[in-house]
């Protein structure tokens, strides 16, 4: 019934609408600014930054995840980052998240990386209970620094 497979290039609208679906269940869908164009480079360029599983539940799109590779310098040994995980409701309750998080599990050992890391809204209560069931820990002493924008520019210049 389920079956997972790494995104094509002709999966680049169906990633666009999950992205834009959890953009709007995080409450942020004007955030959700990424293009067609922007996705196939990223994913299917010459040097991807991102790579993506899709997951169908009997043929029809059930979700995604789509990660990238960082280092830790501490360890000397990449990790691999799980930048969105996404199952649409109606097919929430099969195992499909979690069929997802230990595909990219199992991948991130085969890569030979040391950490599998990700970051969860502090108000998302059920995914924060689901990644604790998972073995997760939840590094709560650890707070996220973004720059972006006019910022990102303004330090790049000074």
């Amino acid at each position: 019934m389920l079956t997972l497979r790494p995104a094509a290039p002709g999966d680049i609208p169906l990633i666009l609408a999950y992205v834009r679906e959890l953009a709007l269940y995080e409450k942020a869908p004007e955030k959700a600014v990424a293009t067609d164009a922007d996705m196939r480079g990223a994913i299917f360029g010459e040097h991807p930054y991102a790579w993506v599983i899709l997951a169908e539940w009997e043929g029809r799109p059930a979700g995604f995840a789509l990660w990238f590779y960082n280092f830790s310098t501490w360890e000397g040994k990449p990790s691999l980052y799980l930048e969105d995980l996404f199952v649409r409701p109606e097919f929430r309750g099969h195992g499909i998240g979690k069929a997802l998080l230990k595909r990219l599990a199992a991948i991130a050992l085969e890569k030979g990386c040391t950490r599998y890391m990700w970051a969860v809204l502090d108000w998302n209560q059920p995914s924060i209970d689901f990644y604790e069931r998972q073995g997760a820990k939840v590094m709560r002493e650890w707070l996220h620094c973004r720059v972006e924008g006019e910022a990102l520019e303004r330090l790049a210049r000074e």
